[in-house]
Parts: C-alpha cells; sequence; structure tokens
C-alpha cells in the first residue's frame, strides 16, 4: 500500500519540484497540495495524509503551528520538515522535532536547478521511505499490543534483547578498567532520543561524552542549545582544540568530521576536520569511534542508537577488539532500527536495551568492572 504523501509549501517552485519526484517514485501517493498551513489543516482533515513535506518558515500559520495542531487534536499524520540553512532555521527545526516531527531535510541554497532537484531527491527518498517502514511496523504493534504484566512491584519493565549472535561475536579480551568516556553514534530520530537519555546521565557522571548526531551545519548548534537547557550536563557544540572536560557533552558539527586525539598532558583533545564523509556522513560515528577507540582502548564506552544505515558498525569492531563495551538502542524503541541493527548483525554489540534503559547501563561501565 502507498503512503499518501500531503507537499505544504509557501513557494509553488518547491510544491512543483518536491511533487515530481515523489510521484515518479513507486509506493508514494502524493494526494495533494497546500501552500500555508491553514490549508494545509483543511486537507490534513479531508484528504487524511500518513506524511506531510512541511515547510516551516510560511505566511498566515507556520510548519510549527501545523505541528501544534496534529499533536494537541492527536492527528496520525506525521512530517519531515524542510528548513532554510540559517540558525533560525535550526532552531525551528529543534522546536518541530520536540513537537514530534519525523526528521527534516535542509532546503538546499545555490545550485543549478537539477544539482537541487537532485540533493532533495537524494535526501528525502530514503526519510519518507523510512517513515513508511516506521509507520508499518508501528501499525503492526500496535493491532499486537496487549496489556502488559504486572506484579506487586509494579508493571514489568522492558526486558533486554539479546546481545549479538554469538557465532558472529568479535572475540575480547576482559577489561580490567572502568570506561572514562562514553561515545555516541545516532541519526535519525536522534534529537528526541537524546532529549530522553542525557537527562538521564545525571551529573556528576566523571567522564566525557562525544556525540555524532547526522546534522548539517548549523542545526548542531541548535541541538547542543536545545538540550543544554534540559541536562544537568553541560551540552554543547564542540570546537576545535578544546581539551575534553568530565561532565561535558560534546556534540560533533554538522558538516565535519569529529575525532579525539591525545593532548599533551594526555587528555584527549578535539580534532574538527573536513575529511571526506564516511558512509556518506559527515560527520560520521565510524570516524568517531575508530579515533576513540585508538586512543582509549578499552577504557570506552560505545553507544550506537537510531538511525538509517550503517555508520558505526566499522568503528565499533575497533572499539570491541580492546574489550570495551558496546550498548545498542533495541528495535522496538528506535524510531528507525538501522545502525543498531547493522551493529548488532556484525557481532559488535554486548546489549540491545530500550531508550530508558541505556544511561543507567551506561554509568555501570564507569565504575571498576
Amino acid at each position: 500500500m502507498a503512503i499518501k504523501v500531503l507537499i505544504v509549501d509557501d513557494t509553488i517552485l518547491y510544491r512543483k519540484v518536491i511533487g515530481d519526484i515523489l510521484k515518479a517514485e513507486d509506493g508514494i501517493e502524493v494526494v495533494g497540495t497546500a501552500n500555508n498551513g491553514k490549508i494545509a489543516i483543511s486537507r490534513i482533515n479531508t484528504l487524511k495524509p500518513d506524511l506531510l513535506t512541511l515547510d516551516i518558515e510560511m505566511p498566515v500559520c507556520n510548519g510549527i503551528e501545523v505541528l501544534e495542531y496534529l499533536r494537541e487534536n492527536k492527528v496520525d499524520t506525521n512530517a519531515i520538515m524542510l528548513s532554510s540553512l540559517t540558525r533560525k532555521g535550526g532552531d525551528m527545526t529543534m522546536k518541530a522535532l520536540e513537537l514530534g516531527a519525523f526528521d527534516f531535510i535542509p532546503k538546499p541554497e545555490g545550485g543549478s536547478m537539477a544539482e537541487n532537484q537532485a540533493f532533495i531527491k537524494q535526501n528525502l527518498i530514503p526519510k519518507i521511505k523510512a517513515y513508511a517502514r516506521h509507520h508499518s511496523i508501528r501499525s503492526v504493534l500496535s493491532g499486537r499490543r496487549t496489556t502488559p504484566a504486572t506484579t506487586a512491584a509494579g508493571p514489568s519493565r522492558p526486558a533486554a534483547a539479546p546481545a549479538s549472535d554469538p557465532s558472529k561475536r568479535i572475540v575480547t579480551k576482559k577489561r580490567a578498567r572502568p570506561s572514562s568516556i562514553i561515545a555516541i553514534g545516532i541519526s535519525t530520530g536522534g534529537p528526541n532520543a537524546l532529549t530522553r537519555m542525557l537527562p538521564m546521565l545525571q551529573a556528576p557522571i566523571g567522564v566525557p561524552v562525544v556525540i555524532v548526531q547526522h546534522m548539517p551545519p548549523l542545526f548542531t548548534k541548535s541541538l547542543a542549545t536545545s538540550l543544554d537547557g534540559k541536562c544537568s550536563l553541560q551540552v554543547k557544540e564542540a570546537e576545535d582544540g578544546e581539551v575534553l572536560q568530565n561532565n561535558v557533552v560534546y556534540i560533533a558539527p554538522g558538516g565535519k568530521q569529529m575525532k579525539i586525539i591525545a593532548e599533551a598532558s594526555g587528555h584527549g583533545k578535539v580534532k574538527i576536520t573536513d575529511d571526506a564523509p564516511e558512509n556518506n556522513c559527515k560527520p560520521s560515528a565510524d570516524y568517531l569511534f575508530r579515533s576513540v577507540a585508538s586512543l582509549f582502548k578499552d577504557r570506552v564506552t560505545a553507544l550506537i542508537m537510531t538511525g538509517m544505515g550503517n555508520d558505526g558498525t566499522k568503528g565499533l569492531r575497533l572499539v570491541k577488539r580492546h574489550g570495551a563495551p558496546v550498548i545498542a538502542q533495541d528495535e522496538q524503541s528506535c524510531v528507525v532500527y538501522g545502525m543498531p541493527k547493522e551493529a548488532v548483525s556484525a557481532g559488535v554489540v554486548d546489549v540491545s536495551l530500550p531508550l530508558d534503559r541505556i544511561a543507567a547501563e551506561a554509568v555501570k561501565t564507569l565504575k571498576n568492572p
């Protein structure tokens, strides 16, 4: 069954470009267009789309107001946001994701018409198809859902999923030291997952946290600012040359690569580079994991969380060879079970956990084994 999409944008050119791209794809049905949020709300109620491509900045009624309407009225329609590559656009995108938007893509700037069309197609189609899979799985799960068993102690807790298949698992030596850094790779669904998980890391945890969240330039600054207001740990966009401090979360800048190198005193130091994308990602989780595995050996705790693709798996192989722990987000709590699934399949994961149990498990690894 095709996923039904309503295109919402105040620019006729974008409505046409997106419409032409989507109509050429199997499994996607364009049910209509709207040039502002007020018209979109009216058409949502009549056309019943599964998904919106939703411009953020529009006259009359903007994309944020549309999302607020969907939430307040419990409408079973989600959105992929289209946002300008500006700090304001980044801030509004963070607000949209907090309101439940599935994901976003930046609007291309400059470039020829053909280049802009190719950019939109390359970025939008995979996210629509990821949402279609997510929506289908969620529908199946909701149909099967039953009341969980309870005991005198209260509701049952979600069980940890099995670790990677033992036949595929990389054999490692047992480590004798606690972790002195947490490294996280995350993508689609990441801002909301981090908003829930990072506040559970209550300061002081005594180690730094480094994160690759797949995002374009400017958006990672907005993400860091948003998270900093919600966490007891300090959260900031990483800067080249700064020495890692305990109880600080460093988010890799969008459009750059981030690695951790040795500083003269022996502490880790941030190195921001313009190296090529890996797995079509810049920043890349593989790039980060490879560096922390080299510098910290078995003193790393690596988390691989919700996201499309396989970024992170190669770097986690190196982490595991040093005997360091790897925790994956489980399928049920992922928006997109791609990156964790690839890591589990590769045999580099020790345990898969629901989102609300990851922080506590990570903290355990910061103590003596």
